[in-house]
């Protein structure tokens, strides 16, 4: 059973008073309004200290920057602030997320058609190659003793893709034959004989009618994966380190750029109001939905092109053994046509707390909250006259995601029930309970033809000095944790990345660095079987194929419908 919520008000007991609380929470606003002496943030208790990273949000971005950084540079001093009480307990959350290794195994958002039939498959190469990169970090530091028994974090958990209908069908063919051009889908096998499916997931096909036309692909190489365990040990190694500063119950309150360079945080404690300051030479923001209000309060101008859209989820959930043991996969469907991304259902295997769930979602619910437990005015509070256009347009042109949401809210229990039954036909309405997951906040950006245009990834924010950075957007998230945070090294180290200290220091890290192993079987297959041993994966790798390599995937032809990225 998941941990109750800890019902984390928005507002600080004590009278700190920043952009954001005045803005975004009620209660933070009346005590501005009330407020005869200075605010605590202006009380500053403790002299000003000076580190050289300093990471806002205790989640699984920050604290992957924070070990890479620590491995690439020992002597380098780092804090990291977090507003709850724990790290983890946002979007990294296991109970938040869907907990899938994402890799494009099964989701079929990532492999979109042309419009000449043509099923286009780079982006599911790119997620693919992304999560090998995240597999290899993780082995990593499993081999240097940051995490410790993989079994707690990472489990075998083979991904489906799973469709019916004559339109379906054809296309999860066409995508099936598509991979085969990779190497990275080595081992995806397809079919659409029942008996054959029943094998692989007996619990879908259980009460099912024969005659239905149905088709999957199966992969062994999925993995689910717990991102809230994999960032708690993350920390507590961090903590370790006479280098290092956990501050948590803390919120920032203020960012100011100075003349040096550097920037001077005020952040002030949630429990006590107490406030202290910290000057940083470089800063991070990696507050999962927080971080576009935070991204706002720096003032630097590469964020004023950006606005967010916050979408939440639900999830149905089976905890009884004698079900959830006979069900070993995570089966992802397919939009209904015309549908947003995130209305794709998948049915779920998942480790959490040391204990198998299945979880069938996620339902779309809608909050102006930018995190579960945000303020309901964080929305409102991030408008500005810089992105109030492009949210306009948005709004305008992406209004089938307006229809599916209000849907989505009006949907009942037995509506919900209904849409598990299509994947488990023979489900009982008593085994199954309904979750709040976290937050997500999709990025709307400004663009100079359409006004504004919903986003889809994430996307790093960074000031052409380097000196702050942001990670917005929602998915594949945290799969994507490791070369993302390659990226912001490259991105704002660049020159001390191109030194052969470095250098050597991160492909320890991740072998494969620089290389598409898309490109390299040989190499691929080595990392298969390197990362299988280490991260203790109970399934076998398949034997590459190498002949993949030299088939190119085909070439775009027309328009290619866009690859929706948004997902929990």
């Amino acid at each position: 059973m998941p941990s109750k919520n800890n019902n984390i008000s928005s507002s600080t007991s004590g009278m700190a008073v920043s952009r954001r609380q005045l803005l975004g929470s009620a209660a933070g606003g009346a005590a501005a309004l009330g407020a005869t002496t200075l605010p605590s943030w202006a009380q500053t208790t403790s002299p000003e200290k000076t580190v050289d990273v300093l990471l806002v949000g205790g989640g699984i971005m920050s604290a992957t920057l924070g070990v890479l950084i620590s491995q690439l540079e020992p002597t380098w001093t780092i804090e990291l602030i977090e507003r709850l009480d724990h790290v983890a307990m946002e979007s990294s959350n296991g109970w938040n997320n869907a907990g899938t290794g994402h890799s494009a195994l099964a989701e079929l958002n990532y492999s979109p058609m042309d419009s000449n039939g043509n099923v286009q498959i780079n982006r599911a190469i790119e997620i693919n190659e992304a999560f090998q990169v995240t597999r290899q970090f993780l082995a990593h530091q499993v081999d240097v003793g940051v995490l410790k028994d993989p079994r707690s974090f990472i489990n075998s958990t083979p991904h489906m893709s799973f469709v019916w209908g004559e339109d379906n069908t054809a296309f999860l063919a066409k995508r099936f034959e598509a991979l085969k051009a990779s190497p990275l889908f080595s081992g995806m096998e397809f079919s659409n004989d029942h008996a054959k499916i029943a094998e692989w997931v007996p619990l879908m096909m259980e009460g099912r009618d024969a005659n239905q036309k149905l088709a999957v692909t199966w992969s062994p190489l999925g993995t689910d994966v717990e991102w809230g365990e994999i960032t708690r040990q993350y920390v507590a190694h961090l903590k370790a380190q006479q280098t290092f500063t956990l501050r948590t119950s803390s919120e920032v309150d203020d960012m100011q750029k100075n003349d040096d360079g550097t920037w001077t945080v005020s952040y002030s404690n949630r429990d006590t109001g107490a406030s202290e300051t910290v000057r940083a030479k470089f800063v991070f923001i990696g507050a999962g939905g927080g971080a576009l209000p935070l991204l706002q309060m720096s003032g630097i101008p590469e964020g004023d092109d950006y606005a967010g859209f916050p979408v939440g989820g639900s999830f149905l959930v089976c905890d009884k053994p004698e079900i959830v043991e006979r069900h070993l996969a995570k089966a992802y469907g397919q939009a209904e046509t015309g549908a947003p991304p995130m209305s794709v259902p998948h049915l779920d295997t998942r480790v959490l707390e040391g204990k198998r769930h299945i979880l069938f979602g996620p339902f779309a619910t809608f909050s102006t909250k930018y995190l579960k437990e945000g303020s309901l005015f964080d929305l409102p509070a991030s408008v500005t006259l810089d992105n109030i256009w492009p949210m306009v347009k948005v709004g305008t042109d992406e209004f089938a995601l307006v229809q599916y949401l209000a849907g989505q809210l009006i949907m009942s229990d037995e509506d919900r029930f209904e849409a598990l039954k299509v994947y488990f036909p023979n489900a009982k309405a008593e085994d199954w309970r309904l979750w709040q997951a976290g937050q997500r906040v999709q990025i709307i950006k400004r663009d100079p033809v359409k006004g504004g245009v919903l986003k889809l990834g994430t996307e790093i924010v960074a000031a052409k000095d380097g000196s702050i950075a942001a990670l917005l957007g929602a998915s594949p998230g945290a799969s994507t944790a490791a070369p993302i945070m390659l990226d912001v090294l490259k991105k704002v180290f660049g020159e001390k990345l191109k030194t052969p200290e470095w250098q050597e220091r991160v492909h320890t890290i991740v072998p494969s660095y620089g290389q598409k192993l898309n490109d390299n079987p040989d190499m691929l297959a080595k990392a298969w079987a390197a990362t299988e041993a280490r991260l203790q994966l109970a399934i076998a790798s398949p034997a590459v194929n190498a002949q993949s390599a030299t088939t190119a995937p085909v070439t775009p032809e027309g328009d290619v419908k866009k690859v929706p990225d948004i997902a929990l």
